[in-house]
């Protein structure tokens, strides 16, 4: 799927920002697929997403949950447009789940978190950093692949300190599709988990 204008225009003047200034680098863009997919990272900066999608803009676009209390006016209106859709953290929120399961269908890059919230802030937090199978939930669920991805150096943008990403081969769930979907969404993060600390391990 292409971006949207809004989308688009914030990569394009995005792009020299991580490229020259924080020396984004980038590996296994090869990894990503044609259609839909699922593609959960590791989760230490609310600016994850953004040098999460530059290597793959313009060709593709991210689609990703942005938590609730954000969406006030204007800014809902500027999430809407740059790829976000909200979500009630700590809620059984039926209506996101459904609605990455619909956009990933139909063709939509869902960019997810599986640890849920950033894992330092230096202040302890309601909402602690833990695996939620809430990505492979959804790749399950709509017959799409779950890639793995990592990104380093986003806590460090005070300092200038270079910004790495890498995207691995997706997590196989072929084997898992027949089981009851809570423990195929167990299993899968799991495995999930585990690609995303090696890919994290490797920058």
């Amino acid at each position: 799927m292409r971006p949207s204008p809004v989308y688009f225009l914030i990569g394009l003047f995005s792009w020299p920002v991580l490229h020259g200034l924080f020396r984004l680098r980038a590996r296994g863009t090869e990894n990503i697929p044609a259609g839909g997919f699922v593609l959960a990272a590791n989760h230490v900066s609310n600016l994850d997403p953004w040098p999460l999608g530059l290597p793959i803009w313009p060709r593709r676009f991210l689609r990703f949950m942005a938590k609730s209390e954000l969406y006030w006016w204007p800014l809902g209106h500027l999430l809407n447009a740059g790829g976000a859709f909200p979500v009630r953290r700590g809620q059984a929120d039926v209506e996101a789940i459904e609605t990455a399961v619909r956009l990933a269908r139909e063709g939509h890059v869902v960019a997810m978190f599986p640890e849920g919230t950033r894992r330092r802030k230096g202040l302890r937090k309601k909402w602690e950093a833990r695996p939620r199978t809430g990505a492979a939930r959804i790749a399950l669920e709509a017959g799409v692949p779950l890639v793995p991805a990592a990104t380093k150096g986003t806590n460090n943008l005070a300092r200038l300190g270079p910004i790495r990403v890498a995207y691995g081969e997706p997590v196989e769930l072929d084997d898992l599709r027949g089981l009851e979907p809570r423990d195929a969404a167990t299993q899968a993060t799991e495995r999930l988990m585990v690609r995303i600390a090696e890919l994290e391990a490797s920058l």
